[in-house]
């Protein structure tokens, strides 16, 4: 009797852990895809939350400034910007970040793992983002022949990198 009560007790329990897994969240469902123009500008899908819009739009701003180490630090306005710096300027556009983060501090920023919207991929050397789909990095890109932050379609290697995402980001107010 005690096997059949055992074994009645794991049956449910998977039962319910396959209900549960079973009805998909808001945040699990995919996301519309930002789209890349002619000009190798990003185009927000209209559904976006006003976050990423402000996140796109910010990054098409400093696209193909120089890559400068340490740019973006000191302030939101630089001649150019590194990785961190980069991504500091389009968190800080979304109204998610009020001052630079290093990669490092991008390490343990938001929250873990990934968003729907907004991936952060950090180590102690590198950080770049993916935004609805397209990542915005200063390393790895087929953005014509240049240095600095620009837009791939492609994903890079991730081995060694912590997944971040920004927490907030559907309450976020978008500076102006």
């Amino acid at each position: 009797m005690r096997r059949w009560g055992k074994f009645l007790t794991i049956v449910c329990a998977l039962l319910c852990c396959g209900a549960l897994l079973g009805s998909a969240s808001p945040a699990s469902a995919a996301v519309p895809q930002a789209k890349l123009v002619g000009d190798g500008r990003a185009v927000a899908p209209p559904s976006a939350p006003p976050a990423v819009k402000a996140m796109i739009e910010a990054a098409n701003r400093i696209r193909h400034r120089p890559y400068v180490w340490g740019g973006g630090h000191r302030s939101w306005s630089s001649r150019g910007y590194d990785c961190s710096g980069s991504v500091s300027y389009v968190m800080h556009a979304a109204g998610l970040l009020e001052s630079p983060l290093d990669s490092t501090g991008f390490m343990r920023w938001g929250g873990g793992g990934a968003g729907s919207w907004v991936r952060i991929y950090a180590n102690e050397e590198h950080v770049f983002a993916v935004i609805a789909g397209l990542r915005w990095d200063t390393s790895y890109s087929e953005d014509g022949d240049r240095s600095g932050p620009g837009w791939s379609e492609q994903m890079r290697p991730t081995g060694g990198f912590r997944l971040r995402h920004p927490l907030g980001l559907l309450q976020a107010t978008p500076l102006q």
